[in-house]
């Protein structure tokens, strides 16, 4: 059974981290675009995406984080993504998000190198 989005932002200086909880699938979309939209009206130029681990991401899912990568590069935004699996992170790299985003392995890493 899919596990219900919730979307937090919290600004770390000039970073919005999404948290992302719950599995993201095409369903997500909704939460996703609110979020973006949030956090654009704020006027971020920086984006970090936290995944819980334990996050089930499917096809639909990643097409939506590729329409937010969209977003962002049309922005002119910096989008980083941390707390995916390391199967996540192999297929995020297999259909070339990585080429869009940096992935690190802990909230912390990417806050760092975003600063």
């Amino acid at each position: 059974m899919a596990k219900e989005n919730e979307i937090t932002l919290e600004t770390h200086g000039d970073v919005t981290l999404f948290d992302i909880r719950g599995d993201v699938t095409i369903f997500s979309e909704p939460f996703l675009n609110e979020a973006y939209e949030n956090a654009n009206n704020q006027g971020t130029s920086k984006i970090l995406l936290k995944f819980e681990k334990t996050a089930y991401i499917n096809s639909g899912g990643i097409s939506i984080l590729i329409q937010l990568l969209s977003k962002t590069k049309k922005n002119n935004q910096q989008i980083e993504i941390t707390g995916l699996s390391d199967h996540f992170k192999k297929i995020f790299n297999m259909v070339g998000i990585t080429k869009f985003a940096n992935i690190y392995d802990t909230r912390e890493e990417a806050l760092e190198s975003m600063s």
